[in-house]
């Protein structure tokens, strides 16, 4: 890592390690990630998703030193809402309110908004996304896209400088991903994610590819999506 740790401006990672069951998950992991569109590859378990935690404040790092916007993550995911938000595999992982009016207006809240200004801001998104009915929909009566959307605005109207995506498209079909991945693309944040679906990386900028918690590549996503497929044709299924 060039710059030091604790910059105001991006995500810094500097020889962090995480343990998990007495497991090392993440080792001695040192990155920068300025990039706007970053994806992280590899196979189960290695460390993909604990690195996102880790970045977001969900899991705490063993040794090492995190600064993400300047703001160091083990003081926990709800102190860093303002600068990180997160969008689980699944989504009913994430929703806990039976409409979407508060589903969308819980993190607003949150934030120190009032109800009012909160619903006002939720109101207005819906009405440029063509969607003003959806406000009093029960969530239980959308499908796993439309939840998965309702995961993403949620997070687009706390207005976080970065988007953290785990997985989010697994579930859903070949039109309803290409509509999020549409969505993501035309949003001001940085996005990082992790996928296994490898042409939802299109236009990204940078792909790094983990393995058993460090860096067995990392630089563009065309030459390191490359490698990865060839290698992926070498492993025998155990």
């Amino acid at each position: 890592m060039t710059q030091s740790v604790g910059q105001e401006q991006g995500i810094y990672l500097h020889q962090v390690t995480l343990v998990r069951n007495e497991r090392t998950v993440i080792d001695q992991l040192s990155l920068q990630l300025s990039e706007p569109r970053i994806g992280l590859i590899g196979h189960n378990g290695s460390g993909k998703s604990s690195l996102l935690r880790l970045i977001n404040g969900l899991l705490p790092a063993n040794t090492g030193q995190i600064s993400v916007f300047g703001q160091n993550p083990n003081s926990g995911p709800e102190n860093m809402s303002s600068h990180v938000g997160f969008i689980f595999q699944n989504p009913d992982h994430q929703i806990i309110f039976p409409t979407v009016e508060e589903e969308l207006c819980f993190g607003l809240l949150n934030q120190g908004l009032s109800k009012s200004t909160a619903l006002e801001n939720v109101m207005s998104f819906l009405s440029e996304q063509g969607r003003s009915d959806w406000a009093k929909r029960p969530i239980h009566s959308l499908s796993d896209g439309q939840k998965q959307w309702v995961c993403i605005v949620a997070i687009i109207l706390m207005n976080p400088k970065v988007i953290l995506l785990d997985e989010p498209f697994s579930a859903l079909d070949l039109p309803t991903r290409y509509q999020l991945l549409d969505l993501l693309h035309h949003l001001p944040q940085q996005i990082i994610m992790i996928s296994h679906e490898l042409d939802s990386f299109t236009d990204f900028d940078r792909i790094i590819w983990l393995e058993e918690g460090k860096i067995r590549q990392d630089g563009p996503a065309d030459e390191i999506l490359k490698a990865y497929y060839a290698d992926a044709k070498r492993v025998r299924v155990r």
